[in-house]
C-alpha cells in the first residue's frame, strides 16, 4: 500500500497543478496587449530560449529551444527541448501541441501539454524580422525571451526583458538561459 501512496499523491498533486493552469482567457480575451499580427510561416522554426520562468519540468534547464513545425492538420507542432544542469547534461524534450486560437491576429494560441490540460501562450513581441520574440501568458507569471541565435547581446536582451516590465510581469523567478554551444 505505501508504494501507491507515493506516485498517487503526486500524480494528484500534478493535476491539480495542472488544472491551476487553466483560465477564463476563452471567454474574456487576452487581458494584455498581443503582438498586432504574426505572420506564422515566418514565426515557426527554431528559437533558443534566453530568459524564461522556470517550472517544475526545466528547473534545471540549459540550452533550451523551442521548435515549431505545421502539421498537415494546422495544428502547430512544437518541440521544447534543453539539457539537464548543464550543456553536456541529459537531454530533455517535451512535444505539446498547439494551435492558433486567434486567427485574426495568430498571436494567441493555446497548448495542450502531455494531451491533458490545454494553457493560452501568448506572443507578445515580434521584431520585424523575426529574429527575436518574447512570449507570455495571462496570469503574468510565465514567460520566455526568445530568439534564432543561441547568442543574443545585453542589449537586446534587456529591451526585451523591459517588454515584459512594461506589462508588469512577475519576474522574481524569472531567470537568464544558459546557452552555450
Amino acid at each position: 500500500m505505501k508504494r501507491m501512496y507515493k506516485p498517487l499523491v503526486l500524480i494528484t498533486g500534478l493535476l491539480i497543478g495542472l488544472t491551476a493552469c487553466r483560465s477564463n482567457v476563452d471567454i474574456a480575451g487576452p487581458n494584455q496587449k498581443l503582438a498586432d499580427s504574426v505572420d506564422l510561416k515566418r514565426f515557426l522554426g527554431k528559437w533558443y530560449v534566453h530568459g524564461f520562468t522556470p517550472t517544475f519540468l526545466d528547473k534545471n534547464a540549459v540550452n533550451a529551444t523551442e521548435t515549431y513545425k505545421l502539421g498537415e492538420d494546422g495544428k502547430i507542432n512544437t518541440t521544447y527541448a534543453f539539457r539537464k544542469h548543464e550543456p553536456g547534461g541529459k537531454q530533455k524534450t517535451y512535444k505539446p501541441v498547439g494551435w492558433v486560437h486567434d486567427k485574426r491576429t495568430s498571436a494567441e494560441w493555446r497548448m495542450r501539454f502531455f494531451g491533458l490540460f490545454t494553457a493560452p501562450y501568448y506572443i507578445l513581441y515580434v521584431d520585424e524580422n523575426y529574429e527575436t520574440t518574447v512570449v507570455g501568458h495571462p496570469k503574468k507569471e510565465l514567460a520566455w525571451i526568445m530568439s534564432r541565435s543561441p547568442q543574443v547581446e545585453s542589449d537586446t536582451y534587456n529591451r526585451l526583458l523591459d517588454e515584459l516590465k512594461n506589462r508588469d510581469y512577475k519576474l522574481e523567478r524569472f531567470r537568464r538561459m544558459q546557452q552555450e554551444w
